[in-house]
């Protein structure tokens, strides 16, 4: 399940007849490099360095567009309420505590979780999100090697 790179939301953007302006390509440009979910303010930070005249409105309209076009996903995580990544197959994510790395994960199985629920409540499911907190490999190791050999043993 990969995210869309910069070239395929490009093209994107194109098809569904859109312009792709220069505070565009330097989201785009950002999104494409950072694989933690970064907040329209942190995409507004990067995003200067390429393109100096990228305003935070634009960034939220941009945004905005991409969500549409389900090319960006919002995600959510304890300290950061609303980050944003670059959207892939499935609406599955894992988001690290600590980086704040988000990647998107398979998740056999769910299709029939949903109807299960479907048919205990009556409700007629028409989309879902799951997001799954925890560290990655990265910060689970450094964890462990900061926690040292007297931790263990407790």
């Amino acid at each position: 399940m990969s995210e869309f790179t910069q070239t395929e939301m490009t093209h994107a953007l194109r098809d569904a007849g859109y312009r792709l302006t220069q505070p565009r390509r330097a989201i785009l440009q950002v999104l494409e490099e950072n694989e933690a979910g970064l907040t329209a303010e942190d995409m507004h930070r990067r995003g200067k360095t390429l393109c100096p005249k990228l305003g935070l409105v634009t960034v939220y309209r941009t945004l905005e567009l991409l969500g549409e076009l389900g090319l960006v996903r919002r995600v959510h995580s304890e300290q950061r309420c609303h980050s944003y990544v670059s959207a892939g197959d499935g609406h599955h994510h894992l988001i690290c505590q600590v980086c704040h790395r988000v990647i998107e994960f398979p998740c056999a199985g769910l299709d029939e979780l949903l109807q299960s629920v479907s048919v205990r409540t009556g409700y007629v499911i028409t989309g879902h999100l799951l997001e799954l907190t925890g560290l990655c490999p990265e910060c689970s190791a450094i964890r462990e090697q900061r926690a040292g050999p007297e931790e263990e043993t407790q």
